[in-house]
């Protein structure tokens, strides 16, 4: 056995030797030792992907769609040469995973093209600054008199584009019709910051350092600058409804930040339910969106049961909103909320030693910290988040009396008990710490929020069941979180179902769940502001039901104990749980796999 043929294992007994000369113990479980065959092709891919993303990413280009396009295209070429039988379960896993992704992919890009194309009328200069940036990108030589003229033409498209805009607005029409217009605008509005920047790049690029450029396009681009974020800001004022930007804002301004108070600015994107079914078919997740939202009723329905229960106990009968108004006021006074998390972190750790539930590694334990969120952060998220840092809400001096009642209430003790461990120990920042050091090359599959969010609430279902919760306030606390998870499901796939509005959506957690006005309408905000997938909020109960029922099958079967199960599925990393499931029960793969895991069924 040559120490070149095989690294990791000559590592590994490297690193023992090393151990036991310092007195240390040996333990080769620390290291991935893991071998696929698909490895090299997925870190180049990974790589290639990566350069790529960095020189093409010029929004709203056909070179950057046709080049990806080519690049996704070949590499499902160069897939479909691979031997799939002999390859180890790992690179049978590997390789399905690969696939998917490339399919959705190409179908997302299909996709984003008919979205893209719905907005065209709202930017019909964007070709303009795209044709001017693409030919400095290829280095090929200006033409300063040709690029003056386009630039002189810009503000003249807008203002067609603008009257054009004013003649569908006094026309009026249907609300759908209204609202489908708010959403269009709305990323219009977005493609057409992103433009100006675009053509404030190019622009300085040149000025300055030839000065013929400089001679022939000054003062068209001036204008050109101004008509644009003139037309930006009557894009988010007058059509979206939007308040106003500040006046000489920088070309890469963001749309206005959250009010308090005030929901105009949540707006979304819908992506209809072609787009739902392309991000499930890519989760893996072998249900429609209705099929979803019906599960998700289901579970509402036991949450209540349970809520009701808890009532009871605390002295309120079936009336669960009233014992959820007690839970609201058991917070701590202001200051002490630091304190609090650090409490409930250590009793959650216990917990999971006591029960010998997980391995935690020591320099997990010791790693994790703290910060406070900014009050502007608060209106987007309303609760504590975390993984290595955990960034608390809390209130500050700075909020009205009504804000910080409703920061106090919606972070009070119960509640938080139920979510500390899901945002640090044994949930994010032990996922991502154990991530970061096994397989960590199938970060390039993407990370699905399936397990990245679903590994988190599958704890809170596995401690509800080990009775972690010891009072009815903390039951009514987990309860809520729960409802909440299942309200996440209907409000966000309905929304992109074109089923609900955002208003409507926080009306759902206000009404059915609970929740403070400002702090629903700010997770409201959060799930629709761009940065998470369209699934993201779906899956956090959906992801951790999968691992539930897969405990179920290996855990409460005697097959694994529930350390050998947790360990197990934090070392395969980030990928969709139907493929954890594969890897941990051997099962059989072919080429062509497709996701057929009714996970629900088997929960129950």
């Amino acid at each position: 056995m040559s120490q070149s043929k095989f690294p990791l294992v000559a590592l590994a007994a490297a690193m023992a030797f090393s151990a036991h000369a310092f007195g240390q113990p040996a333990d080769s479980s620390e290291l991935d030792l893991s071998h696929s065959e698909m490895r090299p092709l997925v870190e180049r891919f990974a790589a290639d992907r990566a350069i790529l993303l960095r020189t093409y990413n010029l929004e709203l280009s056909s070179s950057t769609e046709t080049r990806f396009r080519t690049f996704y295209e070949d590499w499902n070429a160069r897939l479909a040469k691979v031997d799939f039988a002999p390859m180890s379960q790992d690179g049978k896993i590997d390789y399905i995973l690969f696939a998917n992704l490339l399919r959705h992919e190409l179908r997302k890009m299909d996709l984003d093209a008919k979205r893209e194309s719905e907005a065209s009328a709202y930017v019909p200069f964007a070709q303009t600054i795209v044709r001017l940036d693409e030919a400095r990108r290829k280095m090929e030589p200006v033409n300063s008199e040709r690029s003056a003229e386009a630039l002189t033409e810009l503000p003249r498209q807008m203002d067609d584009a603008r009257r054009t805009i004013d003649a569908q607005l006094s026309a009026g029409g249907s609300q759908e019709t209204v609202r489908n217009r708010k959403v269009i605008a709305n990323r219009a509005a977005d493609e057409a910051s992103a433009l100006r920047n675009t053509l404030r790049t190019w622009f300085r690029f040149y000025d300055g350092y030839d000065p013929m450029f400089s001679w022939w396009n000054e003062e068209a681009y001036k204008k050109a600058d101004q008509a644009l974020q003139k037309y930006i800001g009557y894009l988010r004022e007058k059509v979206v409804g939007l308040p106003p930007v500040s006046e000489g804002a920088p070309a890469d301004a963001p749309a206005p930040a959250a009010r308090a108070g005030e929901t105009a600015d949540i707006i979304g994107n819908p992506i209809g339910r072609d787009g739902l079914l392309n991000e499930l078919a890519y989760e893996m997740i072998p249900y429609t969106p209705e099929d979803l939202i019906a599960i998700a009723e289901k579970e509402f329905v036991w949450c209540e049961s349970e809520m009701k229960k808890a009532s009871r106990e605390m002295g309120f009968g079936d009336d669960w909103k009233r014992a959820l108004e007690k839970v609201k006021s058991m917070h701590v006074e202001p200051g002490r909320q630091p304190q609090m998390v650090r409490d409930l972190e250590r009793e959650a750790e216990k917990f999971m030693d006591d029960h010998d539930l997980i391995t935690i590694p020591p320099l997990a334990r010791e790693t994790w910290r703290m910060e406070m969120m900014s009050p502007q952060n608060q209106l987007v998220n309303p609760f504590f988040t975390g993984g290595e840092v955990m960034t608390v809400s809390y209130p500050t001096n700075t909020m009205t009396y009504e804000q910080k009642m409703m920061s106090m209430r919606g972070n009070n003790i119960p509640m938080s008990r139920a979510t500390v461990f899901h945002e640090l120990i044994p949930g994010h920042h032990l996922q991502g710490f154990m991530a970061s050091r096994f397989r960590r090359y199938r970060y390039a599959f993407g990370g699905t929020p399936f397990i990245t969010e679903g590994w988190a609430l599958y704890w809170e279902l596995l401690l509800w069941d080990l009775k972690f919760q010891k009072t009815p306030e903390d039951r009514v606390g987990a309860l809520e979180w729960r409802m909440h998870r299942c309200a996440r499901i209907i409000f966000s796939l309905s929304f992109h179902l074109g089923k609900m509005t955002p208003d409507e959506c926080i009306r759902l957690l206000v009404d059915r769940v609970g929740f403070e006005p400002e702090n629903a309408a700010g997770e409201v905000r959060r799930s629709f502001a761009g940065d998470y997938s369209p699934l993201y909020q779906a899956a956090y109960l959906l992801g951790g039901i999968e691992l539930y029922s897969l405990h179920k099958e290996l855990v409460d079967s005697g097959k694994m104990t529930n350390r050998e199960f947790h360990d197990a599925v934090l070392k395969e990393n980030r990928i969709p749980v139907e493929m954890i499931k594969a890897s941990l029960t051997r099962q059989p793969l072919s080429r062509d796999y497709t996701t057929n895991w009714k996970f629900y069924d088997a929960a129950k």
